[in-house]
């Protein structure tokens, strides 16, 4: 069994830019406007517009798939600080400031459409 992560998008070809220039992902395929899937190391990421593909499908009740929320996914790295610089000079959105815990330091940022990645560095 493997393990993937969809976000919803609101843009997937701003998503791709997101993901594939500021994070290093692959983009391993773009089939349509409304869909890709990208990779980085063993992590999947699906991307779905809103009404685009299986997953981007209205619910039976009338609920529509939006982006955002506090799900995410988790990026390590090794120096918090100097990554979040970077980003910062890349003008990318936080949705927050570097906070500390017992197992070490992490930030929010925020992908084109307000999913969050988490980037942690662990406590040495």
């Amino acid at each position: 069994m493997s393990a993937n992560v969809r976000y919803i998008v609101a843009n997937v070809d701003d998503a791709i830019a997101f993901y594939s220039r500021t994070l290093g992902f692959n983009v391993d395929m773009h089939p349509a406007p409304g869909f890709a899937a990208l990779s980085k190391g063993d992590l999947k990421l699906y991307l779905n517009q809103p009404g685009a593909g299986g997953a981007g499908q209205t619910m039976p009740d009338g609920a529509v798939p939006s982006p955002g929320g506090w799900n995410r996914i988790q990026l390590q790295v090794d120096d918090l600080e100097r990554m979040v610089a970077k980003l910062k000079r890349e003008n990318a959105s936080f949705r927050n400031d570097i906070v500390q815990g017992q197992g070490g330091k992490q930030i929010l940022l925020q992908d084109p459409s307000g999913n969050l990645i988490e980037l942690f560095e662990p406590a040495r």
